[in-house]
């Protein structure tokens, strides 16, 4: 498939696309050379990559923190369900691109901007599947702990929470995705303190320098593939030894 996708960006580049305009999608030796070859311009990038991950993975600890304490909330309360998930809904529902402007009148253009920022983007996934896992606890299992006249923190901690890690870890997958896209956003818009890998490609699109646009568009990327593969990992050795799931056949 790698092959599949370099012939036709291959194809595109010198076939489709007169000399004059393959500046639009350079050939791939070319990012390489002077994307990832040129040390001056790879090491500016990887500085942009630094900033954008610190902002991804603090904006990504807050949301998973907030998104699983108001799950478990709502799980364990009616009221609080009906009170709060409707304006997680709202929230999600709203562009983006449209509330960043406000976050940067009342907090300001760095760091925490670009962290709310990841936040906002990254918290409904967390809240909508752990949720999900606390409810999906097995009945015959909640008639157990009945029976063992458990309380409610013992249920929560022994039964709900420990059933609801693979959905947890899903919502986790999602939103490390979501997170890097929300720094990403941040750095577009927040330019105080060091430049981010946003703040890069937006400088690399003005100058037309296509090849190292390319080359911070695909570490970005990485990026945002190794925290997926992480959380990956870690929901198998969480939950790896007593949770499988159905293979088909």
């Amino acid at each position: 498939m790698l092959a599949a996708v370099v012939g036709v960006w291959y194809a595109v580049t010198y076939l489709a696309l007169a000399p004059r305009r393959r500046f639009l999608l350079p050939p791939p030796h070319e990012v390489v050379t002077d994307g990832f070859g040129d040390w001056t311009t790879f090491h500016e990038t990887l500085r942009g990559l630094g900033a954008t991950a610190k902002v991804a993975l603090v904006g990504l600890a807050i949301a998973a923190t907030l998104g699983m304490v108001f799950a478990v909330l709502m799980s364990q309360a009616g009221w609080v369900e009906r009170s709060f998930y409707p304006w997680a809904v709202a929230l999600q529902t709203i562009p983006i691109l449209a509330i960043v402007p406000l976050i940067g009148f009342w907090l300001g253009y760095g760091f925490w901007s670009r962290t709310v920022v990841c936040v906002l983007v990254a918290l409904f996934p967390i809240i909508t599947n752990t949720l999900f896992g606390l409810r999906s606890t097995d009945a015959e299992q909640h008639d157990l702990f009945t029976l063992r006249q458990a309380g409610r923190w013992a249920r929560l901690v022994h039964l709900e929470f420990p059933s609801a890690l693979p959905a947890v870890f899903t919502g986790l997958r999602i939103s490390a995705g979501l997170s890097v896209i929300g720094a990403i956003v941040g750095d577009f818009f927040f330019r105080q303190g060091q430049p981010g890998i946003g703040s890069l490609i937006d400088d690399y699109t003005q100058r037309l320098q296509s090849a190292p646009l390319f080359a911070a568009i695909i570490v970005s990327s990485l990026f945002g593939l190794a925290l997926f593969w992480l959380f990956g990992l870690a929901a198998r050795i969480a939950v790896g030894s007593w949770h499988t799931p159905r293979r088909r056949s």
